[in-house]
Parts: C-alpha cells; structure tokens; sequence
C-alpha cells in the first residue's frame, strides 16, 4: 500500500492539472454566442441602436432635447456615452419654430450595431436618395436593428410585437410640411395628434419603409402601444 499511495496522488494530480488547462484552454477559444458578442473592431465602433424602452409618456418625449436625453443616458449605461447621440425625430413648423430634419440630427455616417454590422454607409444610403440607392436598400433590418444591450427588439410575430419606432418623418428623413400633426405635437403631448412611425423589421403597414411606414393611433403611450409600439426610437451616435 505504501508504493500506491504516491503513485495515486501523483495520477490525480495529473488529471486535475490537464483538466484545468482544457477549460482554460476552452474559455480562450470558444466563440461568442452571438446574443452576447459585441464588436471589438475600432473600424466598425458602435453608432447605432433602437432604444430598450420608451420614456414611458407616450409620445410626450420632453421634444427633440428629451428624446436626445433618452438615446444618451441609455448608451451611457452600456458604456457609450462618451458619444454624442440623438434621437432620428423630425419636427413640424409650428409657433413661429421652423420645422427640423432627423436626417440632419444625426451626423454623416457610416453607422454600426452593437455587433459592428453596417447599418448605413452614409446619409444617402439610409435614406435611398438616387434611385440605384432606394433600389438596394440600406442594412437597417430585423436582424441588425438592435437595442443598446445587444439584444433583438420585438417584431411582427413576437409577443408583444414592438415594431413602431417613432420618427414624425417622411422616407426621405425630412419633417411633414401639411397641416396635419405627424408628431405628437413635436413629441410633446400624450394627448393630441399622432405620430408618423417605421417598422425596423421591415414588416407590415402596406410598406417596407423603416422610417415612415403609417400614422399612430394617438400620442398616449395605450394608443402607441395597440398599434404595435412602445414608445421606442432609433437612436445615432453623431461623431
């Protein structure tokens, strides 16, 4: 007994240490799973996301400088605020204001997902501006259209489905010039009006625009909700 005991120890020990080099091992080399992995690419940095939630007051945003406020303090909490991040929100003429395009909110491009997947190359890829353009489509999708935590947003089939993100834009990315109201009042009432909104899956509404797909029941967040949103917004890093 006395001549198995060392040569046991040293076989268990042996074992423990190969063992502990193969998780080791295992834990450099195993692949992200693709609901967590995040791009590390500087040439690819992350500039794009729909929000994880509304404010919660419907299509009162507190205007354009709440809804900024939104898009920052959210990519703040992931570790992105040293970006400067607005909202993709058109505003009506109206009180003596002048109108304002969310395509000149957001800077010029290119922009990416938390994943480093293109979204857009530049504004005129996003928006379709010639017709080879509007022909191709830009990448904004289902499948790369993810909110700041690296998550899938809800779409058509899923339960509930949260696919009306509010924008009050035309598909150029430029602001309504009727008399209609198409902004909640410039995103400031929960009460009046309505609001123009896109489907990020590109699903449903009689078309596939992203960003102008069908007006809002209402602007209270019930009314958001029962036609399919949340009060949700694309949101862009400007630089």
């Amino acid at each position: 007994m006395s001549h198995t005991k060392p040569h046991t120890a040293w076989w268990l020990a042996a074992a423990i240490t190969a063992l502990s080099l193969a998780n080791h091992v295992n834990a450099q080399t195993a692949p992200a799973t693709p609901s967590t992995a995040r791009s590390t690419d500087p040439a690819k940095p992350f500039s794009f996301f729909v929000t994880s939630e509304g404010p919660g007051k419907g299509g009162n945003l507190g205007g354009l400088a709440g809804a900024d406020a939104h898009c920052q303090k959210l990519a703040a909490a992931v570790g992105a605020g040293d970006k400067t991040w607005h909202a993709y929100l058109s505003t009506q003429a109206r009180n003596g204001e002048p109108a304002v395009n969310a395509r000149d909110r957001i800077g010029q491009g290119p922009w990416y997902n938390t994943r480093g997947a293109a979204v857009a190359k530049d504004l005129a890829h996003l928006h379709g501006d010639t017709l080879e353009q509007a022909r191709l489509g830009n990448n904004l999708s289902k499948t790369t259209a993810l909110n700041e935590k690296n998550e899938p947003v809800k779409g058509a089939g899923d339960k509930p489905n949260e696919h009306d993100i509010l924008t009050g834009s035309q598909p150029d990315g430029r602001a309504y010039a009727d008399a209609a109201d198409h902004t909640c009042k410039n995103f400031t009432s929960a009460t009046d009006g309505s609001a123009q909104v896109g489907h990020f899956d590109r699903t449903g509404g009689g078309n596939t625009s992203w960003n102008s797909t069908h007006a809002s029941r209402g602007c209270s967040q019930e009314n958001l909700v029962s036609t399919g949103g949340a009060g949700l917004l694309y949101c862009f890093a400007v630089n």
